[in-house]
């Protein structure tokens, strides 16, 4: 991964302000930068040397200089296109992967995407039709953000990058009443007034002053009861041949590769299909001295199965405390949660290693049928048949067994948050509907000024204008897993925890489970195959059942998560370092929350040892906002 930038406009022929974007992003290329210049278009790179080290620079351009190319990412299939196109009289004159790209314009035009195995964000600049193509893979796992600026248009890989040229930014209510229901802000918005993303899976074009864009690839599965692998033998075989292929792609480096390691089945699968065919790989992990975050025994576990040679940082309260603010300056966006806290102290220790990419398991969840969420659905629809059951609803105090709180003792309580949308079958987002009311119940906090802002907006009206026209004929649980993918998994877990972390330290992440070929699979696969009563990812873990030892893959699953409120207490009182931003003046200065609720806040969390969601999200939802306005407002 690497950074890109570009002005299309008068503002091109400005090389220090380019030269200024690259310098925000120094980070995510610490190796080396190039500038291309040709009226009215400026692209800028920052350069993480991966694959061709030597020859791989870029701007990079075709045969004729007619097309140039700048990306942030990896195209994991480049040998096979390269062929391809050498036969077809294409010349090339490195061994970088990124530059197919413009060969691949020319051949095929707007066509390209069809031919690519990869993460990735890239702009093409076509000198010969003076349009400029910009890109995101198909998951959104490389960022790629755009503005019109003065009749410009800029766009970079982070946000940060911009401020040069726009200067310092404002807050979009509408966003951020988003982020209050969804965790995070659904593309083509941002969290600022002005800035757009790229939707994953899309391409934008522009010439002169027009812009066209379109969605050229979106995960979608067959009606309700077509799905067409049926059969467990047929589906464990093909998960297995087309994750090794992902693997092995995604091994394509002349750096080494190593591998997060959490202790789970996901990355223990990854580990061992890894290891085939790196013998002397490294592992990293992250453990907590909290054990109710804790996962370190499998960790262990499985490094000493595989003979890796394992390196784990320990996670202090102090810790996330203390990275906080980083952790804003990187992320871009109000957080809910300090989840990305550990992965930023993990990306660290994987670059004092002196590892430059690591293979990741986000994605096997969503595919698969991993999370909670599948299964409180499922269960809220059999109780839903018949809601005066007593003995339906029970079968929630089976969900959680990993939780700190003790379900039974507050099963009145969780029975009630669950009954009170039991009957709303038809609504599109009945799986998440729990989830987005409790979460909306944060946007008390607001002040009056973004309450009025966003009195008539309603975000969840806004997502379902968003779904495809064939989603209300798929089966409740594929309807689940598109909203956890288009949801969280694009904009949380693959960018503010994920992709956003890993390069704060110039590490690369690969997630071989995001191969288009692997998720096309599986969404073929009959949902009981996924979801076997309540038993997840039963066909994930029936394929690598001969893998694993009994303690990774009997093991119940726990879902990755870090301390949050007690990360900024000392005893009862707030640490230093962030208790400035969270004084009452400080609170009304912002104006964006309530200061006399976030002070009775304060106090409620340094008298408590334990929070629940409700509290803890609240608290870390206006910390960061605080923290992500000082840096950018």
């Amino acid at each position: 991964m690497c950074g890109i930038a570009g002005i299309l406009g008068r503002l091109s022929k400005n090389r220090d302000l380019m030269g200024s974007m690259l310098a925000t992003m120094i980070h995510r290329g610490p190796d080396e930068g190039g500038i291309f210049q040709d009226n009215p278009v400026s692209l800028g790179h920052r350069r993480l040397s991966i694959i061709d080290l030597k020859t791989g620079k870029q701007p990079i351009s075709n045969e004729d200089k007619s097309v140039w190319v700048v990306a942030n990412g990896e195209i994991f299939n480049y040998i096979e296109i390269k062929k391809d196109l050498v036969e077809k009289g294409h010349r090339f004159y490195t061994n970088s992967d990124i530059e197919v790209l413009p060969h691949l314009l020319e051949e095929y035009g707007l066509d390209l995407f069809g031919h690519l195995n990869g993460q990735f964000a890239f702009a093409l600049w076509n000198s010969k039709t003076s349009e400029l193509i910009l890109a995101r893979d198909r998951f959104g796992i490389a960022p790629l953000f755009y503005t019109r600026h003065a009749d410009n248009l800029i766009f970079s890989s982070e946000i940060k990058a911009m401020l040069p040229v726009v200067g310092r930014l404002e807050i979009d209510p509408m966003a951020l009443k988003q982020v209050f229901t969804f965790w995070n802000v659904l593309a083509p918005r941002t969290i600022f007034k002005g800035i757009q993303q790229l939707r994953p899976g899309e391409c934008m074009v522009v010439r002169d002053s027009s812009i066209n864009s379109f969605i050229y690839w979106d995960m979608t599965f067959p009606p309700q009861g077509e799905h067409d692998i049926t059969d467990e033998k047929d589906a464990k075989q093909g998960i297995r041949d087309i994750l090794e292929s992902s693997v092995d792609i995604r091994l394509r480096a002349d750096v080494p590769v190593g591998a997060y390691l959490s202790g789970g089945l996901d990355s223990s699968i990854l580990a061992s299909l890894v290891k085939t065919h790196a013998p002397s790989m490294e592992t990293f992990s992250v453990s907590f001295g909290d054990p109710a975050y804790d996962e370190s025994r499998f960790q262990l576990t499985m490094g000493r199965l595989l003979g890796t040679r394992h390196h784990v940082r320990t996670i202090s309260y102090r810790d996330i405390g203390r990275s906080f603010k980083d952790i804003m300056w990187h992320a871009e966006t109000p957080l809910l949660r300090t989840a990305p806290t550990p992965m930023y102290l993990l990306s660290e220790l994987t670059h004092e290693h002196g590892i430059r990419v690591v293979l990741t398991g986000e994605g096997s969840d969503e595919l698969f049928g991993g999370y909670d969420i599948f299964k409180e659905t499922k269960i809220r629809r059999f109780w839903a048949r018949d809601p005066s059951s007593h003995l339906r609803p029970l079968l929630l105090f089976r969900l959680y067994p990993y939780s700190p709180v003790n379900m039974r003792q507050t099963g009145r309580m969780l029975m009630s948050f669950y009954r009170s949308d039991l009957s709303m079958l038809d609504h599109f987002g009945y799986s998440h509907l729990p989830t987005w009311r409790n979460t909306s119940s944060l946007q008390s906090y607001f002040s009056e000024d973004i309450r009025g802002a966003v009195m008539e907006y309603d975000p969840i009206e806004e997502l379902s204008l968003s779904l495809p026209e064939e989603f209300a004929s798929w089966d409740p649980l594929n309807k689940a897993q598109y909203l956890e993918i288009k949801i969280l998994l694009a904009g949380y877990l693959l960018s503010s925890q994920g992709e956003r972390m890993a390069m704060a330290h110039s590490v690369e992440g690969r997630y071989p489970y995001l191969d288009h070929r692997l998720a096309e699979f599986a969404s073929r696969i009959d949902p009981r195959l996924k979801l076997k009563g309540l038993k997840e990812k039963y066909i994930l873990k029936r394929a690598f059942a001969e893998t694993l030892p009994d303690d990774i893959f009997r093991r119940i699953k726990q879902p990755y998560g870090a301390p949050n409120k007690e990360g900024f207490f000392d005893g009862s009182e707030l640490t230093p370092h962030i208790a400035k931003n969270l004084e009452r003046d400080s609170i009304e200065a912002r104006g964006v929350f309530k200061p006399e609720m976030v002070t009775r806040l304060i106090d409620k969390c340094s008298r408590s040892n334990r929070l629940g969601f409700r509290d803890n999200s609240a608290f870390v939802g206006i910390l960061s906002t605080q923290l992500l306005m000082d840096e950018f407002c």
